[in-house]
């Protein structure tokens, strides 16, 4: 089971370093997810996934403070909500509408007020 997380954790940091370059993937979800697989599947692959630069900037605010930058926040919120906004157009059923709204609200209220904002300085904003 151990190299299935691994495998896994690698697969996630891969798309997360994709998410990176790419605005339109969100890099934070998948490096969470590469941090918890590599958590479960090796010690030393946490340890050096911890220790580097990716992690540095855009998880360690998180996992430290459960804080991250608004940027960070928007482009989640915007690539999960466009997909459930998709999955809300398409869905005939009144049950699986429901759903899809009340993930929605429970979303945009965890994003809202179980995650700090962290304070971009402008010159961040100009030069990320």
């Amino acid at each position: 089971m151990r190299y299935v997380y691994v495998t896994l954790g690698f697969i996630l940091l891969g798309l997360g370093m994709l998410g990176v370059f790419l605005p339109v993937v969100p890099a934070t979800p998948f490096l969470l997810g590469a941090s918890f697989c590599f958590s479960k599947g090796s010690r030393r692959f946490h340890t050096w996934f911890c220790g580097t630069k990716i992690y540095k900037n855009h998880l360690e605010s998180f996992v430290k403070s459960r804080a991250m930058k608004l940027r960070s926040k928007i482009t989640i919120l915007a690539f999960a909500s466009t997909m459930l906004v998709l999955s809300f157009i398409f869905m005939q059923n009144w049950i699986g509408r429901t759903a899809i709204i009340l993930v929605m609200i429970a979303k945009y209220s965890y994003f809202i007020f179980g995650i700090k904002t962290i304070v971009e300085s402008e010159k961040e904003l100009i030069f990320p």
